[in-house]
């Protein structure tokens, strides 16, 4: 009687022994794009704060500088992926993590908000060419039965760049200036790029698809428009006025434009032909509505930890270790789940979990105890845990080995928008909300300077520290016109992913079927056909 067969190595001998280092180095990669993100995270109220400590950003600048980042980054990540599959993932890695090393560089110096905004684009352009060619390399350096394993460590190690972002940038911003948040990525950049070209084989698609100028162009032009008029609309308070109208509208249609363009071409950015299959759809959205909700949430997390409970930037990030410490405890383990669940109760438990404690932001007030905050970082962390690694599953293994630059590519694609938007959205609502709530309380100020202050909660507590006897009533008013906008913005969050949860109830595959024997093809997928 002889035995079966082992299945056949697709991954040669040289590469297999050490998968386990080029997947450090891969993580060691993402950490530099994830962590720039977390840094900031806690350093947007002193970048807000007046020269010489900040670069006195109002809100809406503030929003800018995120998102000038996140939209190149998602504009060029499906070219980008295409471009590693065409030229070599190794040399599109190197290539992208030197550019965004010097775009950190030239961030840490700006001059003014505008300066900021346009580095950060730079940085954005080298991020695009990093984050698709890490997991692409994964699916190519580990054989198709590891690969969930490989996912969910790599999943993990995005929630250690979110644990040590905020600490560490606390850290930078008590002993330096606040451009050190950006400096501290140059170091890290020459580490990995120097273990990149020791360790980490290339990598190619034999069949490679075609660079799209005309969808790159059409799809940057879209989100720019539609977030620029949603954070328009939120300055103003505004969305009925003409130049917001306007300009959203704009930029749905050139967002249209781009679907049809794509649908005619023979070489698209994105091939609308993957989002016939609903289960892959299905984890798309759920990516992206997680990253809207998280974003928007994360963007006024900030101001309540600093302006209205007075914490400084390095408790501000001590504090939001516990969202971080559970996605990096929990994302590894998802699989586990997944297994013995399936992936839509697993993902749609985790969306609910998410949901909650967003909507639990809308019970905290000026002195709620802080251990009930930390309590709903770590349950919001665990949710995202739970969502992400399955999800990622999911995706990656839709669509064959020699796409996984594509899969790769349309994953942090429909996050970064997703996470774009709910900046802006959720953005426009806190400002909107602020607004609303603030302006009959600066009735004694100039026009002008009561337009300013009534922007952001930081914008009124400057103008309290310049009017004197009348200052701590104007605080206090800024603290409950901030936490009355939290609440509303927090409960749009909740909203946003309560869909989410629905989607994937409705669309996802339940406990896949008991495999019979060794089916190295049976998948998370199988209920996608």
């Amino acid at each position: 009687m002889t035995s079966p067969a082992a299945p056949a190595r697709r991954v040669p001998e040289a590469v297999h022994r050490r998968r386990w280092a080029i997947l450090g180095v891969l993580m060691l990669s993402l950490l530099i794009v994830v962590l720039d993100n977390s840094i900031l995270n806690v350093a947007i109220k002193t970048i807000s704060t007046p020269a010489p400590t900040g670069l006195g950003a109002t809100q809406s600048e503030l929003e800018w500088a995120i998102n000038a980042y996140t939209l190149v980054f998602a504009g060029l990540l499906f070219s980008a992926g295409l471009l590693g599959d065409r030229l070599g993932r190794k040399k599109v890695l190197i290539g992208g993590l030197t550019v965004f090393g010097i775009g950190s560089a030239l961030a840490a110096f700006s001059g003014s908000p505008a300066e900021l905004i346009g580095f950060r684009a730079v940085m954005g352009l080298g991020a695009a060419f990093v984050m698709p060619a890490t997991l692409a390399v994964l699916m190519n350096v580990f054989e198709r039965d590891e690969q969930p394993k490989a996912i969910g460590i790599w999943a993990g190690g995005v929630g250690l760049a979110i644990a040590i972002g905020p600490i560490t940038g606390g850290l930078l911003l008590d002993h330096f200036w606040w451009g050190s948040v950006f400096l501290v990525n140059v170091p890290i950049v020459v580490l990995a790029v120097g273990l990149m070209l020791w360790l980490v084989p290339d990598s190619r698609d034999p069949r490679p698809g075609r660079i799209d100028p005309v969808g790159v162009v059409l799809s940057v032009a879209g989100l720019v428009l539609l977030v620029y008029g949603i954070i328009k609309g939120g300055q103003l308070a505004d969305f009925t006025d003409a130049t917001v109208l306007t300009t959203i509208g704009a930029g749905l249609a050139v967002l249209a434009a781009f679907v049809v363009f794509e649908k005619r071409s023979d070489h698209p950015s994105i091939d609308i032909t993957y989002f016939r299959n609903k289960v892959f759809s299905a984890a798309i959205v759920a990516i992206a509505l997680v990253f809207f909700a998280l974003m928007g949430v994360t963007f006024f997390a900030v101001f309540y930890t600093q302006s209205v409970r007075g914490y400084s930037p390095l408790e501000t990030g001590l504090l939001m270790l516990p969202l971080a410490a559970a996605q990096m405890i929990f994302a590894p383990r998802a699989r586990l789940l997944v297994d013995r669940f399936g992936n839509k109760a697993t993902t749609t438990a985790g969306l609910l979990l998410l949901a909650a404690m967003l909507a639990a932001f809308a019970t905290l007030d000026g002195d709620t105890p802080i251990w009930i905050l930390e309590v709903i970082f770590l349950l919001m962390g665990t949710g995202m845990a739970h969502v992400m690694t399955p999800v990622s599953v999911v995706i990656m293994q839709a669509l064959p080995r020699e796409k996984a630059g594509s899969a790769s590519a349309l994953s942090n694609t429909f996050r970064q928008v997703g996470g774009a938007l709910g900046i802006a959205v959720l953005g426009s609502v806190l400002s909107t909300a602020y607004r609303n709530d603030i302006e009959d309380k600066l009735g004694l100020l100039p026009p002008g300077a009561r337009h300013a202050a009534g922007e952001s909660i930081e914008a009124t507590l400057a103008v309290a520290d310049r009017i004197g006897p009348r200052a701590d009533a104007l605080a206090g008013a800024a603290n409950d016109a901030f936490l009355h906008a939290m609440h509303v913005t927090s409960l749009w969050g909740a909203a946003v992913a309560v869909l989410g949860a629905v989607v994937v109830a409705v669309f996802l595959p339940g406990r896949p079927p008991t495999p019979e024997g060794d089916d190295e093809d049976q998948e998370l997928v199988t209920a996608a056909d």
